[in-house]
């Protein structure tokens, strides 16, 4: 073996430019340490099969294989996907016992008219003053064949007065303008 140059070498002229910095040896801190000649068996690539290196580390210091953090991840989401089904379902349960008691309470106010067909208001008269009532009878009688007119337009004009002072009571604070 001889210390001279190479003779393919030799034949390439070198030339200095001022452009071109050669790479200076770098100085190591005095915090330095070696590595040991002997590395842990989980660097060097050789472990058992039961077992993945660890070496994601967290900044709390935890270390994982990549493989047990995806296991995790998929964990926490089937953990949350199962929550979220159980409020959805929750959810639904809580608005149909709230439909189911809007139906009650709607039943109760007015019996048979959510489960009829035909949804036609028949009025009836607050007061029967006026003899039979015209829903679905023959025979009505004119308030002019009355023999009792007079109390009968005293009735009327009581009534009224009741009307007016009703709707006297709910809007008499608002003033006309």
């Amino acid at each position: 073996m001889t210390l001279g140059p190479h003779p393919l070498l030799a034949q390439i002229p070198l030339t200095v430019s001022p452009f071109i910095s050669l790479p200076t040896a770098t100085t190591l801190p005095y915090t330095y340490k070696s590595l040991p000649s002997a590395l842990p068996p989980s660097s060097t690539g050789e472990f058992n099969g039961s077992e993945k290196p660890k070496y994601v580390v967290s900044s709390s210091g935890h270390a994982a294989h990549p493989d047990e953090i995806i296991a995790s991840c998929q964990a926490l989401q089937s953990h949350l996907q199962k929550l979220q089904e159980d409020a959805e379902e929750t959810l639904k349960e809580w608005e149909t016992s709230i439909k189911e008691r809007e139906l009650a309470e709607k039943r109760r106010l007015a019996p048979g008219w959510l489960d009829r067909e035909e949804k036609i208001l028949e009025p009836e008269r607050k007061h029967d003053s006026l003899g039979p009532s015209t829903g679905g009878q023959t025979g009505d009688i004119n308030i002019m064949d009355r023999q009792d007119a007079a109390p009968l337009e005293k009735s009327l004009t009581q009534e009224r007065n009741a009307q007016g002072e009703e709707l006297d009571r709910a809007f008499g604070g608002l003033g006309l303008r």
